[in-house]
């Protein structure tokens, strides 16, 4: 979860299994929250069709030839007119900062959906740490190129869902500790830190199954976090969302 900076208290509230602490959802923070015209006014349905085709495209494209592919080639995989994709995005910053708020508001509503619908606080927290996996792209800009890595860095509104989002995962962790399914000897910042280096690369394998290299060690990871007779001992103190937090900035200040 690379980008922006964080509280380990978050602005939302959510309802973890176990442990109710507030509402499951909060106000503005869907994938298309920041979604309006230069007026401030929500866009229009036509208007907000071409953006979320122009999203789509530029995360497609940012995966498999970086940040720094031509703007015109966006527009062209998204099926819109050159003017169309400046009058949303006038700059390639703007276009990545709404890539990475993109990624980790769906991202954020898919781990608020977990909490509200999964039966217990493991189960919650499997299925945020999966979904995190959306969250790659966003990684992957930020390690691979200055320009993305400033962006995301510096743009308050992804710092504010990656806050959001740690403050979810955060209350997941602890509730799961509580009701014993998850190690008690770590903190959200391990968890934090161990997805974060699972996105930063996953070895494409030979084959180029790289979804199943991914799910692979999606799967050694949750085992090695899961609570269970014989876990290893493990050196050092539990890392916090702070301790997480002071490690991200020093990676982005590289």
């Amino acid at each position: 979860m690379a980008a922006g900076s964080s509280s380990s208290s978050g602005s939302a509230t959510d309802s973890v299994p176990g442990s109710v602490t507030g509402s499951a959802r909060g106000a503005g923070t869907g994938a298309d929250a920041d979604a309006v015209s230069g007026s401030g006014t929500p866009l229009r349905a036509d208007a907000l069709r071409n953006r979320r085709k122009i999203l789509a495209a530029a995360k497609e494209m940012f995966a498999v030839r970086g940040p720094d592919v031509p703007m015109e080639d966006v527009a062209r995989r998204a099926a819109v007119g050159v003017a169309t994709l400046y009058r949303r995005f006038p700059d390639r910053e703007t276009l990545i900062r709404a890539v990475a708020r993109d990624t980790f508001a769906r991202v954020l509503e898919e781990s608020r959906a977990a909490v509200a619908e999964e039966p217990g606080a493991w189960e919650a927290l499997v299925r945020m740490l999966r979904s995190s996996r959306e969250l790659q792209l966003s990684v992957q800009l930020a390690v691979h190129s200055q320009l993305a890595r400033d962006t995301i860095r510096d743009d308050p509104g992804t710092g504010r869902f990656r806050d959001e989002l740690l403050g979810v995962l955060d209350r997941v962790v602890k509730a799961a500790q509580e009701e014993g399914t998850l190690r008690g000897d770590i903190g959200t910042g391990d968890v934090a830190a161990l997805l974060s280096l699972l996105l930063r690369r996953t070895p494409d394998p030979p084959d180029g199954s790289a979804g199943v290299a991914a799910e692979r060690a999606m799967g050694l990871m949750l085992d090695g976090l899961r609570a269970r007779p014989g876990n290893t001992s493990l050196p050092g103190d539990p890392l916090s969302v702070g301790d997480f937090d002071e490690q991200e900035k020093r990676n982005l200040r590289r």
